[in-house]
């Protein structure tokens, strides 16, 4: 049987990543209609009629989406190269797995996060060659590093084929920013880990062309830049809380004044994240430490430490009293911080809108890092500290209620990690509402 694949030069370099013996993850994309799942489609194809008996995932967030768009482009490129329904292959709709004639499949995987299952044990009976993910911006990390868990277990050694991973997706500022863009745009990629831009314009369809032309015409600048130009640094999130812009200025906002010293400090829980202080004069964050693995009593000492080494008092230091953390607090006698406590009252004794103390102090970080008022001058986190600043979000934005921030194992799925450096920042806000003296002067 004949494949009558006819790839732009874009689609065929990542589709040379796609059967090397180094790559394990294509990413390819980076706008709209840059030709991702056809070459998504013609991959998955290709390898099940080259390779029989293998086994290929298929995944996209929600398998309503993934039947109505990427599938609908599978059968297509099944329709143009004669695949019949029936002869050459069987799509079994009730267990989601296309089967070929010479026994490989498909397999249809919904690959959104789900509270019953949060490791994804659903995906522990798959073994599978190789595997793409349509839109993997929209699909956990935490997914994604499971499903390829599951790739390599199905005649590889055969046919010596290596462990394939293709992620098609639009510009976006979660873990696809992180593992590819970035990288990319540094040209501090790895070997293993390969992205493909493409745009509109590298897609040969004459209908393309019309459409980016109509996409000039009547779209918004945010939209323009992401899905025609496929730039990153857009972000069209309305429920994002810190302006972009704004937030790669906090590396160089100098002119900040200095003020009154403090420490903030999110501690580890259980052992599982990172320590993370910050030594603050006024609303400029001079030093940043993280550690890992730190005793309640080790961490208490470092905060000391930092204490003496940049004469802060112990009132102007408040550690996250959650969870472990709580015996830090004790041991220094400092103030707490519970995340899920009630908000403080703002300056004019008015109680604000917000559904416990952490959102209240976020939003508070949000607004000084828009207003240009604060200064980051310790850089060695930096890229952490930036892609957790993108995650602030504002959480059911469009239902009535007290405000709220994105939680945090949402904010864990799109980053593969506990956003503690953001953690630690927010609590700076802390002092603005419950720090408050009022001296008399007789």
């Amino acid at each position: 049987m004949t494949i009558d694949f006819n790839p732009s030069k874009k689609q065929w370099k990542a589709y040379e990543l796609l059967t090397d013996k180094v790559t394990n993850f294509v990413g390819y994309g980076g706008s709209a209609r840059s030709g991702k799942t056809y070459l998504l489609a013609y991959f998955l194809t290709i390898q099940s009629l080259a390779f029989p008996d293998t086994g290929w995932g298929l995944g996209r967030r929600e398998l309503k989406n993934l039947r109505r768009t990427t599938l609908l482009t599978l059968f297509k490129v099944f329709r143009d190269n004669k695949l019949e329904k029936d002869i050459h292959y069987d799509y079994n709709q009730q267990n989601q797995v296309i089967t070929f004639y010479n026994k490989s499949q498909i397999f249809l995987i919904d690959t959104a996060f789900q509270p019953s299952d949060p490791l994804y044990t659903r995906f522990g009976g798959l073994e599978l060659t190789g595997c793409a993910v349509d839109e993997s911006n929209e699909t956990p990390y935490k997914a994604i590093e499971i499903l390829f868990s599951r790739v390599g277990w199905r005649n590889n050694k055969k046919y010596g084929l290596g462990r394939k991973m293709l992620e098609t997706f639009n510009p976006d500022k979660g873990h696809v920013y992180r593992r590819y863009y970035e990288p990319f745009k540094s040209n501090r990629e790895k070997e293993h880990i390969k992205f493909i831009p493409s745009l509109p314009s590298d897609n040969p369809d004459p209908a393309v062309l019309e459409w980016i032309e109509d996409m000039k015409k009547n779209a918004d600048e945010v939209t323009l830049q992401r899905l025609v130009y496929g730039n990153f640094e857009y972000d069209d999130d309305p429920s994002a809380l810190i302006d972009f812009r704004k937030l790669t200025d906090i590396w160089s906002n100098e002119f900040v004044e200095s003020g009154e010293k403090y420490i903030t400090a999110d501690i580890a829980r259980f052992g599982k994240d990172n320590t993370v202080i910050g030594v603050w004069d006024g609303w400029r964050l001079i030093e940043v430490a993280k550690y890992n693995g730190m005793s309640l009593t080790e961490s208490a000492n470092i905060i000391r430490i930092l204490a003496n080494k940049h004469g802060v008092p112990m009132s102007n230091i408040i550690a996250d009293e959650d969870g472990v953390g709580g015996g830090v607090v004790d041991i220094l006698g400092c103030n707490g911080f519970v995340n899920n406590s009630r908000p403080l009252e703002n300056d004019k004794g008015e109680k604000e809108n917000f559904n416990n103390l952490k959102s209240q102090c976020y939003f508070k970080l949000a607004e000084k890092i828009n207003l240009s008022l604060l200064y980051v001058a310790d850089t060695e986190y930096a890229d952490a500290i930036q892609e957790e600043l993108e995650q602030v979000k504002q959480h059911n934005m469009d239902k009535d209620g007290k405000k709220m921030i994105l939680p945090k194992d949402k904010v864990k799925d799109n980053i593969g990690r506990s956003p503690d450096f953001s953690d630690m920042m927010a609590m700076r806000s802390w002092f603005e509402y419950g720090y408050k003296f009022v001296y008399t002067i007789n």
